[in-house]
């Protein structure tokens, strides 16, 4: 029950402080402690005034911040969670991939990167004999129309 509130609590000062208002009152704040600071000749106190009222907000932000952190994520691998899942070509193994050790998260980059690797390389050699099969097309087509090269090209050869 207490966690139910704290997250209501949290999920309504997440929106209200990341409103303009929000922005607009803090900055009032700042404003009207920085004029007041000659009518209290600047003082120790003062000082003290406003350093702690924005520690204290600063404190208990963190935890409303680490609150919509933790649900955001949280929402984000579920729905990525589910996009595996309904995917037939996708490894049900990345699921909860966010739970495994370091050295596990390690591993699996490790493959990642290889496997871009190869498909780069596979993306190039592919593209060349795209390229080259275009190319014997197009020398073909002039030779049958008995047209000349345009680019100089002969039955593949620049």
């Amino acid at each position: 029950m207490l966690s139910d509130a704290f997250s209501r609590f949290a999920r309504w000062m997440e929106r209200q402080s990341g409103r303009p208002v929000a922005f607009v009152t803090a900055f009032a704040v700042v404003l009207i402690w920085g004029l007041t600071g000659p009518l209290f000749h600047f003082s120790d106190t003062w000082q003290l005034v406003i350093n702690t009222g924005t520690t204290i907000v600063t404190f208990l932000m963190v935890f409303i911040i680490q609150n919509a952190q933790n649900r955001d994520t949280q929402a984000i691998h579920l729905k990525l969670d589910e996009l595996i899942r309904v995917t037939h070509s996708a490894r049900n193994g990345m699921i909860d991939v966010e739970e495994m050790p370091e050295t596990e998260l390690a591993k699996v980059k490790r493959s990642f990167e290889k496997l871009a690797k190869t498909a780069e390389c596979l993306d190039h050699r592919i593209d060349e004999k795209v390229e080259r099969a275009v190319e014997r097309e197009v020398d073909e087509e002039l030779d049958e129309r008995g047209l000349p090269d345009p680019a100089g090209r002969k039955h593949g050869r620049r």
